[in-house]
């Protein structure tokens, strides 16, 4: 990804026509694409989704999460993939048929990579906080890092920020307790 757009003025035809191998975002009729993320990136993402999905999805501890990996979201004239988002089941009861939602979520998650890094913060943070995501993540497997913001003010604000090896109770998820370095092992 660039941090400038291949079209402005772009509508959803426009995105859907991005070839395959790419991740399609749009942002105020802005369209930018990925090539999708090197295996740092998607090891850290997949390790992520399975220890917090084993806790707070699909059983196995406290619940009440329904948890996506690069879900489609659609707000106003904004389309956006994170890598990681989760919606407590109060507000999303059941799984969705559509090919995207429109229902912002609870939590989301970015995983760094050079080349998105400037979007994620920049672009889809703000988003993010627009339409009310209480908490996000930042995921940096180069850094061996981890930012937890959260919202305050109509801002996602900086709330923790973990390294390396520490282990981690982080907000929504802080009942669960996961070592930092298994997401970069």
């Amino acid at each position: 990804m660039t941090t400038k757009p291949l079209k402005k003025g772009a509508t959803y035809d426009d995105l859907v026509r991005v070839p395959e191998h790419y991740v399609a975002e749009m942002f105020d009729g802005e369209l930018y694409a990925s090539p999708r993320p090197a295996y740092p990136h998607a090891r850290a993402a997949g390790l992520l989704h399975a220890k917090l999905g084993e806790a707070f999805d699909f059983g196995g501890g406290p619940g009440g999460w329904l948890i996506y990996i690069e879900p489609e979201l659609h707000f106003a004239a904004d389309v956006l993939v994170p890598d990681l988002a989760g919606w407590r089941r109060e507000r999303l009861p059941s799984l969705p048929t559509g090919a995207y939602l429109t229902l912002a979520p609870d939590w989301v998650c970015e995983v760094l990579s050079p080349s998105t890094e400037f979007i994620d913060r920049k672009k889809k943070l703000k988003i993010y906080a627009r339409e009310g995501v209480a908490h996000a993540w930042l995921v940096d497997p180069l850094q061996q890092s981890l930012e937890v913001l959260a919202l305050e003010s109509g801002s996602l604000r900086h709330a923790a920020r973990y390294q390396r090896d520490a282990r981690v109770r982080a907000q929504p998820f802080d009942a669960l307790e996961f070592e930092l370095r298994a997401l970069w092992s």
